[in-house]
């Protein structure tokens, strides 16, 4: 039986294309890092694919705002191409620059459920709230209705973060509860014990950005379409944790690689 084809988008300033190009195939994909303009050749450039993956790094160095270059180049060349991708069944991942992009596209989240066609309520990511490039480990905890194909509702993970416009923000005092109850909240940062405010959230450096109700990753109202600031490809294995001389077996699967094992169960599926 051959393995469902992923294929990862590179464009200039993408640099964990090849960690998550590992991801994949530990997963059980045959994975592909093909560049934007090669892509671009072609009439329907998405049609072998199961999965597309846009990885992090600095896309186009960040010009303008972290995503947006990339946003705008991708949604002129495959504007169409890519919902039509999801329509079909076809899965989507963004990670970190990649989460940026498809929020900056409107991918992520798109319109939820009642938000109102007359003022709908747009998102984006801007800059972190301690206005400095934030690179450690974080708590996540996925909410009891996250809809996404790439979470377990109610679980807790470790995965490192790495950013500088990594907070959520929405147009309108509408976002968090158009989006909670649309279960689009794919994670959000959880406090560690000592660092917990009086209303139980997590504080800074636990919540690395300020971001929107702790907000670390969204779904499209499909669940196949999913985007985290966190790297899970950076965590597959125990010995990538940097407490994984004093904490469990080094040997064990990392916490970020059940996201790509989810999506080869639901490729199969």
């Amino acid at each position: 039986m051959l393995s469902p084809r992923a294929l990862i988008i590179r464009t200039a300033g993408i640099n964990c294309d090849l960690e998550t190009e590992q991801a994949l195939a530990i997963a059980g994909f045959t994975p592909e890092r093909t560049h934007v303009n090669r892509l671009a050749r072609d009439s329907d450039p998405f049609a072998p694919y199961h999965f597309i993956v846009f990885p992090g790094g600095f896309s186009y160095g960040d010009d303008v705002a972290s995503g947006k270059v990339a946003a705008v180049e991708i949604a002129a060349l495959f504007g169409e191409a890519l919902p039509r991708f999801v329509e079909r069944g076809g899965l989507v991942l963004g990670i970190c620059n990649g989460f940026q992009t498809l929020v900056k596209m409107g991918i992520l989240p798109g319109i939820p459920p009642g938000a109102g066609s007359e003022t709908p309520i747009r998102f984006t990511l801007t800059h972190n709230d301690s206005r400095k490039f934030e690179a450690r480990w974080v708590r996540l905890v996925a909410p009891a209705n996250a809809r996404s194909v790439f979470v377990k509702p109610g679980e807790t993970l470790e995965l490192p973060i790495a950013h500088g416009e990594g907070k959520l923000v929405a147009s309108g005092p509408d976002g968090v509860e158009a989006l909670s109850q649309a279960g689009l909240v794919g994670y959000r940062y959880a406090p560690r014990v000592k660092s917990a405010g009086m209303d139980g959230r997590p504080q800074y450096p636990d919540d690395p950005n300020g971001s929107l109700d702790q907000i670390a990753a969204l779904s499209d109202v499909t669940g196949r379409v999913f985007g985290l600031m966190p790297h899970p490809e950076r965590f597959m294995y125990g010995w990538h944790h940097p407490r994984w001389t004093r904490e469990g077996d080094p040997e064990r699967e990392g916490d970020g690689l059940l996201l790509f094992r989810r999506a080869r169960k639901a490729v199969d599926r």
